[in-house]
This record gives structure tokens, C-alpha cells and sequence, in this order.
């Protein structure tokens, strides 16, 4: 019974130290005899009991690792505390076994002394613009190095960029001044552009009063030369109207009677406005001499053919 509990035992052990199973993403190194022998991939594998062994286990998953802060010198001469996060994967187990004694660290103070040195090449104001070009240098420096360590850095990343403090306050007072110059240029532009549009709005409505003036002018001008020609077409009208009245029969008649008329309504009218002794032809026949003096002129043209001097210049003016 004895005898099969160390038989159960030897093969449990024989089992357990012969049969291996690899994750996923992960590679094992196996030595024999001490020497370099194969790497495992993921799956069961089976090795010699108590002559190979698992020497190194690496995983070949991306590895964030984190660089500690460190202070950095600027081109002019201005400390920098600056720290990161780099990326990396292993690539080649075997190489990442026997290439360092801890390629972690390796790689941990290469991302340091590279990042020392691509920030002294810069100065302070270039290191906040440029950021991914430092990352991107620091990512070439290491990944050079890391090859013989069967490393691939694939990133690297600054997290914090602390300058001193004095120098957060320089530069506060400088981002301060700046925007309050920009301000001062902002409102002096909108003050120009405002007078600006002021002038040209004065102008415009200058420009637009004056049109309107002289068009009124124009069309007033228009307007009473309009209003004379229609006035002296009236009354050249009215005056031809006359003289062919005159001339039909009983023309002389109606000229009589209208004369005597308007004779009798103008001493009334005197009459009655003026207040000063009125003087009154004592011989009316005077009256109706002037208005045989009218009716002979009026017989005159007629039979001559044309109208009275005054009616026939009139005509003439007035048609023109």
C-alpha cells in the first residue's frame, strides 16, 4: 500500500512538471539543462521532467508603464517637471529572456534619458506646441535600443508639463496682457468701423437729399412750364373762340352789349369801394362813343380779313 502511495506521487509530480498549458497572449522560454531550448506557444506542450524547464514567462500583450517624474532643461534654460506613460509590447521572447536582465527598467530610464534630451533641443514655449513631436522623437530614440531587448515601444506619451512657478505666473501675466491687447485692438477696429459706416451712411443720405432736391426742382421747373404753355394755349384758344363769335351775325350786337356792361359794372364797383368822390361823365354819350371807336375797329378787321392788332399779337405769342 506504501509502495503505491510514492508510485502515485512520483507520477503526479512526473505529470505535473512534464505536461505544460500556455495561455492566450503569452509565451514561456524553456531551458534544458540550462541551456536555451524552445518557446512555448499558447496551448498544452509536454517537456522532460527534471531536465527542461520554464526559465521566463513574458506576456505579449501591449504594457502600459508608467515613467516617473523627472525635471527636465529646457534650450533656455528653464526646469521643466515632465512625466509620462509609455506603451510597449514584447515581440521576441527569446530576446526579451536574454537581451536584459529587465528590459522594464531598460526601458524605463531609456524613456527618461531620451526625453531629457529631446526637450534640452526645445525651447519653454515650443515644448506646450510641439508635444507630439517630442513624443514622437522619444518613441524613435527607444524603439532603436529595445529592438535587442525583443521590445516594441509602440507610444509614448507626456502626461504633465509643469514649468516653476514663477514661470506659471510669467506666463499667466503674458497670456493676460495678450488678450487685453486684443481686446484694445477689437473695440479700436469696431470704433473705426463704426465711424467708418457713419460717414458712409452721411454721405449716402447726403448724396440722396441732394438727388431728391434737385428732381423736385426739376420737376417743378417742369411743372410751371407745363402750366404756361397750357395757360397760353387756353387763351389763345379762347381768343380765336372770340374773334370767330365776333364775326357771325350778331357778333357786333353781343360785343356792344358786353362792352356797355362791363363799362356800367366798373363805374359800379368804383362806386362802391372808393371813398372819395366818385366824378361821373356828365355826357354819356362819350361812353357810347367808345364803344362805337371798339365796334369800328372790330367792323375794320373784319372786313380785312384778320384779327385786331392786340387780339392778333396775343394769338400769335400765346400759339407760339
Amino acid at each position: 500500500m506504501g509502495v503505491a502511495v510514492v508510485l502515485f506521487v512520483i507520477v503526479v509530480i512526473f505529470v505535473a512538471r512534464s505536461v505544460k498549458v500556455v495561455p492566450q497572449q503569452n509565451a514561456w522560454v524553456v531551458e534544458r539543462l540550462g541551456k536555451y531550448h524552445a518557446t512555448l506557444t499558447p496551448g498544452l506542450s509536454i517537456l522532460i521532467p527534471f531536465v527542461d524547464r520554464v526559465a521566463y514567462k513574458h506576456s505579449l500583450k501591449e504594457v502600459p508603464l508608467d515613467v516617473p517624474s523627472q525635471v527636465c532643461i529646457t534650450r533656455d534654460n528653464t526646469q521643466l517637471q515632465v512625466d509620462g506613460i509609455l506603451y510597449f509590447q514584447v515581440t521576441d521572447p527569446t530576446r526579451a529572456s536574454y537581451g536584459s536582465s529587465n528590459y522594464i527598467v531598460a526601458v524605463t530610464q531609456l524613456a527618461q534619458t531620451s526625453l531629457r534630451s529631446v526637450i534640452g533641443k526645445l525651447e519653454l514655449d515650443k515644448t506646450f506646441e510641439e508635444r507630439d513631436i517630442i513624443n514622437a522623437q522619444v518613441v524613435q530614440a527607444i524603439d532603436e535600443a529595445a529592438l535587442n531587448w525583443g521590445v516594441k515601444v509602440l507610444r509614448y506619451e507626456i502626461k504633465d508639463l509643469t514649468p516653476p512657478k514663477e514661470i506659471l505666473h510669467a506666463m499667466q501675466a503674458q497670456i493676460t496682457a495678450e488678450r487685453e491687447k486684443r481686446a484694445l485692438i477689437a473695440a479700436s477696429e469696431g470704433r473705426r468701423q463704426e465711424q467708418i459706416n457713419i460717414a458712409t451712411g452721411e454721405r449716402e443720405a447726403f448724396i440722396a437729399r441732394s438727388e431728391g432736391a434737385k428732381q423736385a426742382v426739376i420737376n417743378k421747373a417742369q411743372g410751371e412750364a407745363a402750366a404756361i404753355v397750357a395757360v397760353a394755349d387756353a387763351t389763345a384758344e379762347a381768343i380765336r373762340k372770340v374773334a370767330e363769335a365776333i364775326r357771325q351775325p350778331g357778333g357786333e350786337q353781343a360785343v356792344q352789349l358786353k362792352v356797355a356792361e362791363r363799362a356800367v359794372d366798373a363805374f359800379s364797383n368804383v362806386a362802391q369801394q372808393s371813398k372819395t368822390t366818385l366824378v361821373i361823365p356828365a355826357n354819356m354819350s362819350e361812353v357810347s362813343g367808345l364803344i362805337a371807336s371798339a365796334m369800328k375797329m372790330i367792323s375794320g378787321t373784319r372786313a380785312t380779313g384778320a384779327a385786331p392788332e392786340g387780339l392778333q399779337s396775343s394769338s400769335e405769342r400765346f400759339g407760339r
